[in-house]
């Protein structure tokens, strides 16, 4: 029997949008509403933790163009969360739109409104506030059970049971283990442990959170926003209005950029309550600084991790506690950290005996966290994957061989990922290929060049998921149009990545067409159908699967109204390319015609919804060799080359899959070396534009090659996986490994400046 040869599956089909972003056509918020609307900024808190004593703006509104100032006073006492979850969500409900405690600098303490940014500008230096100082808890380590309570309100809840206490500065708590890890750990040959700490890096995408309102011709609220979660947002704009959810309809055009910041609800609500008191149109625009300092950054981590293993090489036990800062606002906070023990311990499944994974997320004064590109994963792969490259050095075992010898294979069975089987699994392929690609053997020892300048590799291994198991819904509508064409509409957003064009592939190769004759239309919380949201690597995985399922179920209904034009039973017809035809091949009706027979006497709708859901998230699984060059005298680090082999199911479109992969190297490799943030003693953050704020450019990120190596995932749309998260994980282990292999100093504090290279070689002792 011939394989069948894919028409749009595993081809590079050109993004549909790529040439209207070429040209520079009108596609992001601010291109696509009117500026002729109220322009709305925010005063903003100077202190960490304070409360309001009393505020004026009698004096801001006297100025022309003024049309609102609100205050804390002026807004509904109902408390949501920004988070962008589905409900009920695990992240409590601890914020007001305007609150009288302020609890990080940069928190809003008034909304202003007016005509143009001028007058808006000017009234702001107008409000007269007095504020009541208080002290704040700056410190995470202090922050659980201290004295200083961050959310001290009545009124706060927690929807889910996630361990949670306002009254212990708890978001999140949890414990959860298999063996018997002190036993087993007693009966090792070797324990290493070692704490390790990550910071609150940004997303730093180039367009930042922005958000247009108005009032439709229906009376309802109408929410233009640079968004991935649509229908979060409905949600959490109508929690935090204390309005219906049926009187707000949300859409979102282009995205310039999102990685997970645009995952929290972080512009939406300012412009919308201003609308909604005014009945005019509003829009906030984020500055760079804003973005910087009060955004919605990845969760700064402390991950202490105890390891034990034998002298021949086998791990049998890991233990690991992460300490998460959530900040001043709990989003994402019981979620992101669960990935940094349930995404880094299941590698080793192959050999482990026991592991033990235990958890406290904690309120602080600081900026608020959020969503980031490896949710937890990523940090927590770069603590356990750097003690296994040490265990490697102390045992002076190659790595490769190491990791070969203990890591999950497929079939196995993952107690610390929620007791999942790695039902596709090519991770020991992508370490074997990534080896001989990278040339790992010859490369391996350091080198030292004329110049004096250290060449040296570090290798690391890492898996994420594929949606969030047994919650993410993806939808899907397709219908047949004029002329026989398809559209499809769905709910997830399309960041980037290329999903839309992705989905449209899939679609294709269910109905036989090529992708030109598939319309995207997307997302729209009036005309799309429901999905949870283009996050947590699901969009390919679960989105895709709708389409495949809708495509199926529209091709039945064809046939049934082929059926009443052929004159025949459905089940003498089959779908074909471009027709449906008898079975016998005596006759056939062309899809165009088909077409047009549905909209004449017909009570047959020929178009398909169908979601979809995963009780399972099959992990993508990735391996990663850099080459790095160390100069001695400055400590100065550059990335040379960097192999990476994925195994994300069956890409469906290489290209797409191959970017993706690209691009979340370099936003590793910035977290490795470049993208620090630091506070003053007062909680102010220093690094609040591109000048100070490093992430890499091209000149940066060295020689990347990126390779697939395929499994076939049967629950995923032809076989597909993820891509999105797990490319963004091993830059900082591999790395900090490199780093280690050519100074002897282990790093262990990310971002591994100069600075800290330059120390540690002058304090290390061969």
């Amino acid at each position: 029997m011939e394989e069948k040869k894919y028409r749009a599956v595993g081809q590079p089909v050109r993004k549909k949008d790529a040439m209207q972003l070429l040209l520079g056509k009108p596609a992001y918020v601010d291109d696509v509403t009117p500026r002729d609307c109220l322009v709305v900024k925010l005063l903003r808190s100077p202190h960490a933790h304070a409360l309001i004593k009393s505020i004026r703006t009698d004096l801001a509104l006297k100025v022309p163009g003024m049309v609102a100032v609100y205050t804390w006073e002026d807004v509904p006492q109902k408390r949501y969360t920004n988070a962008g979850q589905t409900y009920p969500e695990p992240s409590p409900y601890d914020r007001l739109i305007l609150d009288r405690r302020l609890r990080c600098v940069g928190d809003p303490v008034a909304i202003l409104a007016g005509e143009d940014e001028k007058a808006v500008d000017r009234a702001m230096k107008l409000v007269k506030v007095e504020y009541e100082v208080l002290e704040p808890v700056l410190d995470f380590h202090k922050a659980k059970d201290g004295p200083v309570l961050v959310h001290p309100e009545d009124n706060w809840r927690s929807l889910c049971p996630v361990g949670a206490d306002n009254r212990r500065n708890l978001v999140a708590s949890e414990t959860c283990g298999d063996g018997d890890l002190e036993a087993v750990m007693a009966d090792c040959d070797l324990v290493l442990e070692h704490t390790f700490h990550t910071k609150a890096c940004q997303q730093a995408m180039m367009e930042t959170f922005r958000t247009y309102t108005e009032m439709d011709h229906y009376g309802r609220l109408h929410v233009i926003s640079s968004t991935q979660i649509v229908f979060h947002v409905r949600r959490i704009v109508a929690n935090a209005l204390d309005i219906p959810k049926s009187m707000i309809h949300v859409e979102k055009p282009r995205i310039g950029g999102g990685f997970g910041a645009k995952q929290t609800s972080v512009s939406e609500v300012y412009p919308a309550f201003v609308t909604w008191k005014t009945g005019r149109a509003a829009k906030l625009i984020y500055t760079r600084a804003e973005c910087q300092t009060i955004g919605s950054p990845r969760h700064e981590m402390e991950l202490t991790v105890r390891l034990g293993a034998n002298r021949d090489g086998r791990i049998r036990a890991l233990d690991v506690y992460t300490l998460s800062n959530s900040g001043a606002y709990g989003e994402h906070g019981p979620t992101t950290v669960g990935l940094s023990g349930h995404k880094s311990i299941p590698l080793y499944t192959g050999s482990l005996e026991a592991f033990r994974f235990v958890y406290d997320v904690v309120y602080t004064n600081l900026q608020a966290a959020g969503a980031y590109r490896g949710y937890g994963a990523t940090q927590g792969v770069f603590a356990v994957e750097s003690m296994v490259n040490e265990l490697a050095g102390k045992l002076g075992m190659d790595p490769v061989q190491l990791r070969l010898q203990n890591m999950v294979r497929e079939g196995m069975v993952m107690p610390a990922y929620y007791g999942e089987t790695a039902t596709a699994c090519a991770l020991d392929r992508c370490l074997e290929r990534c080896a001989e690609l990278f040339g790992w053997k010859e490369r391996f020892p350091v080198r030292k060049l004329p110049n004096g300048h250290l060449r040296s590799t570090g290798v690391a291994m890492c898996m994420q998921g594929s949606g969030i198991s047994g919650v993410d819904v993806g939808s899907a509508t397709v219908r047949l149009g004029d002329e026989g064409f398809f559209t499809l509409s769905i709910g997830a957003a399309d960041m980037g990545t290329g999903c839309d064009t992705i989905l449209a592939q899939i679609a294709a190769e269910c109905l036989e067409c090529p992708v030109e004759n598939i319309a995207v239309f997307g997302a729209d919380s009036d005309a799309s159908p429901y999905d949870s949201g283009s996050y947590a690597s699901s969009t390919t995985y679960v989105t895709g699967r709708a389409v495949e399922k809708a495509c199926t179920k529209l091709k039945e209904e064809m046939c049934a109204l082929a059926a009443e034009m052929l004159g025949c039973e459905s089940s003498a017809l089959e779908y074909a390319e471009g027709c449906v035809r008898r079975l016998d091949g005596s006759a056939q009706v062309s899809l165009a015609d088909l077409a047009t027979r549905s909209m004449v006497m017909n009570t047959r709708p020929i178009e398909a919804t169908c979601s979809n859901s995963s009780p399972t998230s099959p992990p993508p699984y990735m391996v990663g060799m850099c080459e790095i060059d160390i100069d001695p005298e400055t400590g100065k680090v550059t990335p040379i080359d960097y192999v990476s082999v994925v195994d994300c199911g069956t890409p469906i479109n290489p290209n797409l899959a191959r970017i993706q992969a690209e691009g979340g190297l370099v936003q590793g490799m910035g977290m490795a070396l470049y993208e620090n943030v630091t506070y003053s003693d007062k909680g102010a953050i220093a690094e609040n534009s591109f000048m100070q704020y490093k992430i890499p450019s091209r000149m940066d990120m060295g020689h990347l090659r990126v390779e697939f190596e395929s499994s076939y995932e049967q629950s995923g749309p032809f076989g597909a996986k993820s891509i999105g998260e797990v490319v963004i994980n091993t830059p900082p282990p591999a790395i900090a490994h490199a780093i280690w292999r050519a100074t002897g100093a282990w790093h262990r504090e990310l971002p591994i400046t100069p600075e800290k290279v330059l120390m540690g070689m002058q304090h290390h002792e061969p």
